[in-house]
């Protein structure tokens, strides 16, 4: 079973809120996932993120890829080379 680290959308209508999960790659957006690492929140200034760095590193250590949008912000948070 191959896992992403990816986005899946919250919030009312134009008013995103994310969630940062880890789930089969094969799952829709907003379907099943496995386990919840983080919030992104687009619409505070600045935008919010919250990782949870152990959560976050285990995933990654067992070969969970993260989407692009994810892959930067682990690169903000110091959690990505």
């Amino acid at each position: 079973m191959a896992t992403k680290i990816r986005l899946t959308r919250m919030g009312a209508k134009k008013a995103p809120f994310y969630r940062i999960v880890v789930a089969d790659s094969r799952a829709r957006r907003d379907g099943a996932f496995i386990d919840i690492i983080g919030t992104y929140d687009p619409n505070r200034q600045p935008a919010a993120v919250e990782i949870n760095a152990e959560k976050a590193e285990k995933w990654l250590s067992t070969g969970a890829q993260p989407s692009d949008t994810v892959k930067s912000l682990l690169k903000q948070q110091g959690l990505w080379k």
